[in-house]
């Protein structure tokens, strides 16, 4: 009997014994980390001892700004108090240096910084690593394969698609109109943009409203728009092999899948287009190809070096920016026109008189609105459709104020393009639409001003952009008279474009 007990005590004192060392090394495994992340920390605060900050919780740092949904409003408290950039703690561990100072801009975006890994990372499983991701010598390969698709003689003749495009927008609006009530606009300048893009870009031909599956890609973008920023802010969502297992993660794939099915259907669609008979003799004719049609060629020539990946992303990335910022672009544009009637009436009496009753609309008569274009980039200085965008020091950095961040701090730097507009520094009473800004022969900081972000890394497609604005704008002021609905007065919100988080409502008028 004894035998048998002793037995038994014996592999349980074992395995208690097991235990306990594995606790101590857990606890001391916890314990090192844990003085890692306070080393790091104190080496942080030195490192950017020069640049004072609101307080922050030790271990949430600033998150409470987020929570309050005013974050814009924050960024705005501290362009005011806090001179040219201040530092925003996510978390203990964890910061970035806030820019909205021209200067600061300048010296950063003249550099060649690679984008924030820690943040753009998660939209790698969307646009994949086209020209927005990549960095060095690649992106800069990329880059000068796709500049062509933006030559002016290229953009000429997509003044007319985006004309028509806005046309058959603004023909559903007519027809909206008797429900008498405010419109909600974001929504159908999506799609317009989206059918715009196909057509200019993608060589596709159509009408927007047969598009079924656009409004499935549309609702991924939202989302993503979404969950990417969600993500960024959540501490427990850093690891891909956590945020897969997560509700969030699950719908981050579901968004990226239905994103992809787009993409997908284009490429293989205009694939078979230049498969037919005689169709790619026509098309290698051509001076100028447009932006699908360079990823293809570049492909037949040399697929070793641009694969099928490298084709998706960056179709991926020009599906997204190409729409998504414009749509946002165009809403805020129209807002504010709206909000501001003594405005709006005069740049509609400025293409009245340009254009006639006739709404049509060509590249000659984009540069022939003054009023208008300054109006429009008044409103973009109050709503940059892209917010902010990141950078993270690869090497010591001395501003023009004579501060610095020594070697080896390899924290991201989020430029706030919302936070520069917004600075009173640069622009006296900030929140006032004033379109005199950018009146002819007006003089301000080259990087007080940058809707399309700036240095070798400024938005490829910023005129075929600025054109399609224009576009919009001009037509949609021929045909309705705008004014806001006192009761859905729109709440701007950062995600990767800047939105709104009630969308943005407007009446419209029919013009006889």
């Amino acid at each position: 009997m004894s035998v048998s007990v002793l037995s038994i005590i014996r592999p349980l004192g074992s395995v208690s014994g097991l235990l306990q060392v594995a606790s101590v090394l857990a606890l001391v495994l916890l314990l090192l980390k844990a003085a890692q992340l306070y080393l790091h920390r104190r080496w942080l605060l030195r490192a950017v001892q020069e640049f004072p900050s609101p307080p922050s919780h030790w271990l949430f740092g600033h998150m409470h700004e987020f929570q309050k949904g005013q974050e814009l409003q924050e960024l705005q408290k501290r362009a005011e108090k806090y001179p040219c950039a201040s530092p925003h703690w996510l978390w203990g561990s964890e910061v970035n240096l806030v820019v909205y100072d021209p200067g600061y801009m300048k010296v950063i975006l003249g550099r060649s910084d690679p984008k924030s890994d820690g943040s753009y990372r998660f939209m790698a499983p969307w646009i994949g690593y086209g020209v927005l991701l990549l960095n060095g010598q690649t992106w800069f390969q990329h880059r000068r394969m796709l500049t062509p698709a933006f030559h002016c003689d290229i953009l000429k003749p997509y003044v007319g698609l985006m004309a028509d495009s806005v046309q058959v927008m603004l023909d559903k609006w007519e027809d909206l109109l008797s429900q008498n009530s405010s419109l909600e606009i974001f929504g159908h300048i999506s799609l317009m943009t989206l059918d715009t893009l196909m057509k200019c870009a993608f060589s596709y031909q159509g009408n927007q409203e047969t598009y079924r599956y656009s409004q499935s890609y549309l609702q991924a973008i939202r989302d993503l728009n979404n969950l990417v920023l969600s993500r960024i802010r959540n501490v427990f969502y850093q690891k891909d092999i956590i945020y897969r297992l997560t509700p969030e993660g699950r719908w981050n794939h579901r968004a990226c899948q239905l994103a992809h099915q787009h993409t997908d259907g284009v490429i293989k669609l205009r694939k078979a287009q230049l498969q037919e008979e005689g169709e790619l003799e026509k098309v290698r004719s051509k001076r100028h190809l447009d932006f699908l049609d360079i990823l293809l060629f570049a492909q037949m020539e040399n697929r070793s070096s641009f694969s099928d990946k490298d084709l998706r992303a960056e179709v991926d990335t020009f599906m997204f920016e190409g729409h998504d910022t414009t749509a946002s672009g165009i809403s805020w544009i129209l807002y504010a026109l709206a909000t501001h009637p003594e405005h709006q009436q005069k740049c509609r009496e400025e293409i009245q008189s340009l254009l006639g009753d006739s709404a049509s609309i060509t590249w000659d008569h984009l540069d022939q609105m003054p009023y208008t274009t300054m109006c429009i980039k008044e409103a973009l200085r109050l709503y940059p459709p892209v917010p902010c965008v990141g950078r993270e020091l690869s090497k010591p950095i001395t501003f023009p104020d004579g501060r610095s961040l020594p070697k080896g701090v390899n924290f991201p730097m989020t430029l706030s393009f919302y936070a520069l507009h917004h600075n009173p520094k640069l622009w006296p009473d900030p929140e006032v639409f004033d379109p005199s800004w950018f009146a002819p022969g007006s003089s301000r900081h080259s990087h007080a001003f940058l809707p399309f972000s700036g240095g070798s890394r400024n938005c490829i497609g910023k005129q075929f952009a600025m054109n399609k604005m224009k576009v919009a704008v001009a037509l949609t002021l021929l045909r309705f008279e705008l004014a806001p609905d006192p009761f859905m007065v729109p709440v701007p919100t950062p995600r990767i474009v800047l939105m709104s988080k009630n969308g943005i409502h407007l009446h419209l008028r029919k013009l006889l």
